[in-house]
């Protein structure tokens, strides 16, 4: 007598990939939200609701996240960390970043603000080592005009 074969769970076929930057803690049906998922299908209040639940200590911030949206119309996401600039902008205490990089440094952080920020951004970057990840906040701080002492 043979035992009998385990059913293999499947995977959903995933219908398409939505990309939102949408304020953490306070997204809502309003665009960019609302058409985005409206045009899909998708329940937008559930959305709303889950997104907001996940990232309500994190307010202040935009965040990227990756909808999946199944072929029965149901979703799941993915919250990214902030973006770099974002990032350092917040950590330099300064609204936007210079307009000619290259001659006019608006802002200066130190070495241990931009170790922090690759700590927080490790996940998303395409690599796994911590010095590689500092070197890339650094070249975006750089084009931003923000000087690193």
């Amino acid at each position: 007598m043979t035992a009998p074969k385990k059913k293999k769970k499947r995977k959903k076929p995933i219908k398409t990939q939505i990309k939102l930057y949408c304020p953490a803690g306070t997204a809502n049906p309003a665009p960019p939200v609302g058409p985005a998922l409206g045009q899909h299908g998708l329940n937008i209040m559930e959305f709303c609701k889950a997104f907001n639940e996940q990232t309500k200590n994190k307010e202040g911030l935009i965040l990227p996240v990756v909808i999946d949206v199944y072929e029965d119309r149901t979703f799941s996401f993915v919250v990214k960390s902030p973006p770099s600039s974002i990032l350092l902008k917040k950590a330099a205490n300064i609204a936007k970043a210079s307009g000619v990089p290259n001659k006019e440094k608006i802002a200066t952080i130190t070495k241990d603000q931009v170790r922090e920020i690759a700590k927080e951004k490790l996940s998303d970057l395409n690599t796994d080592n911590m010095e590689e990840a500092t070197k890339i906040i650094e070249g975006t701080a750089r084009s931003m005009g923000i000087d690193i002492k």
